[in-house]
């Protein structure tokens, strides 16, 4: 399988004098195409940063970042996101939301007017995979904290972006909210299979969705564990209890706590 996202020695330091905070020390990693990542680590590592360099939000001080076989050296039109809010535009209704993107990435928007009604039908197709048909025509204030989410992730992949960047999605959300979205965001993976960045503190949410959770140090970021989740697909909440999986979780703390305590 193909490298689709590979940093090689990358280090950011914020501030163009030489004293600004390094976030990303020689840092290397690659994510195959088609591939789900988590990424987790302790707080104020650089999860967020990382997120910057490979859709081209920032430009790496050190070190290549390749995408999709090229050097990153402006922001990625390929890239959907998701971000722990959801940030939707309260003047428009859900579908409208979700359809923004075709209204800003080439070539849609240059096909957006002629092929609305293809566009719309895709977008509500989507909404109703993540169990949100009938609120289409609804607005932001009218849904919940989950429901808005699960708007922002359909609206990430609307334009069928190729990498989907998905930062602390389910982090202000409660326990139950979160597995239900876990399950949708499982559902649509296996049926569209882009390449997935899963930025989360949350360790049995990184095992229940990834392919393989990279762990960071402390500040400045660098990858010090690369583990693959050896679960089948799809995989039920029930194996996030089962000894594997609290295994796993309980080798990512332990990772995590170490770093805590080198930095």
């Amino acid at each position: 399988m193909k490298k689709f996202v590979d940093l090689d020695h990358v280090s950011l330091r914020y501030g163009e004098d030489g004293d600004g905070t390094l976030a990303l020390q020689d840092m290397s990693m690659h994510v195959d195409s088609g591939e789900f990542v988590a990424v987790v680590g302790p707080s104020g590592c650089g999860k967020s940063t990382l997120m910057k360099v490979v859709t081209g939000l920032w430009p790496a001080s050190e070190g290549a970042v390749i995408v999709n076989a090229r050097e990153v050296d402006r922001p990625l039109s390929f890239t959907g996101m998701a971000f722990q809010n959801p940030t939707l535009l309260p003047w428009r209704t859900t579908l409208d939301n979700v359809m923004l993107p075709l209204e800003i990435v080439k070539p849609h928007s240059q096909k957006l007017k002629r092929e609305r009604a293809m566009y719309e039908t895709k977008a509500r197709d989507l909404l109703a995979l993540v169990g949100l048909k009938g609120f289409e025509e609804k607005f932001p204030w009218q849904l919940s904290g989950g429901m808005q989410q699960r708007a922002s992730i359909c609206r990430a992949l609307i334009h069928e972006p190729s990498l989907l960047m998905l930062d602390e999605p389910f982090g202000a959300l409660d326990m139950f909210t979160r597995e239900e979205l876990w399950l949708a965001l499982q559902e649509i993976w296996l049926a569209r299979r882009p390449t997935v960045i899963f930025v989360t503190h949350d360790l049995r949410e990184a095992v229940f969705l990834a392919d393989r959770v990279l762990v960071m140090s402390a500040r400045p970021g660098r990858i010090i564990a690369n583990k693959t989740v050896d679960l089948p697909r799809p995989r039920t909440l029930s194996m996030t209890y089962e000894p594997y999986a609290v295994g796993m979780v309980q080798e990512l703390r332990d990772h995590i706590n170490d770093a805590r305590e080198a930095a």
